[in-house]
């Protein structure tokens, strides 16, 4: 048994190493760009979620083409360890939602199959404000696509009520898909 626990450790330890030096690239070449005065038409501005990079992670998803991560501020982490959605509750204004998804490849280094993060894809960003979006039950929405061939946002011409209608199918989670799993 403590040889599986010794693999899972090792595992757990080899892809968050992998991450590192991606992460850090990956913000590196994104400081570049000036993307305080990016804003999605009538919603969110990136400047609203400076600091994101530093919050702590919710949970960490895949799909068909992409790896997210899903992090919190501090108001929407201490409202998940209070039990919301699942006690019936809902998010304090305030609470903040960031979702940082790449494309993915193959880790040529790891000596296991594993899917590291490649290219940005995009930066989507939901926050909580009652009396600002009182529309979309106070939630807003954004999503900044990555321009792969010149490394820069641009934000969803969509707008904030987009990620609503797509949101509403979770509404008896207070319009958050994602669950924060146990530790």
């Amino acid at each position: 048994m403590s040889s599986i626990n010794g693999l899972k450790t090792k595992f757990t330890w080899a892809v968050a190493m992998s991450l590192v030096p991606l992460v850090v690239a990956g913000g590196l070449a994104l400081a570049a760009q000036n993307r305080s005065g990016l804003k999605v038409p009538n919603g969110l501005s990136f400047s609203e979620f400076k600091g994101y990079e530093h919050w702590e992670t919710v949970a960490v998803s895949q799909t068909e083409h992409g790896l997210k991560a899903i992090l919190a501020n501090p108001a929407m982490i201490k409202a998940y360890r209070s039990g919301v959605p699942g006690n019936g509750k809902g998010f304090p204004d305030g609470a903040k939602i960031a979702k940082i998804e790449w494309m993915f490849k193959k880790s040529e280094e790891s000596p296991y199959f594993v899917n590291v993060p490649d290219t940005l894809k995009s930066l989507s960003f939901i926050e909580k404000n009652t009396k600002r979006f009182p529309d979309t039950k106070g939630w807003a929405y954004a999503q900044f696509e990555n321009d792969a061939a010149t490394d820069t946002l641009k934000p969803s011409v969509e707008g904030h009520k987009c990620g609503f209608e797509c949101h509403s199918k979770v509404a008896t989670k207070d319009y958050i898909f994602t669950a924060y799993p146990r530790r």
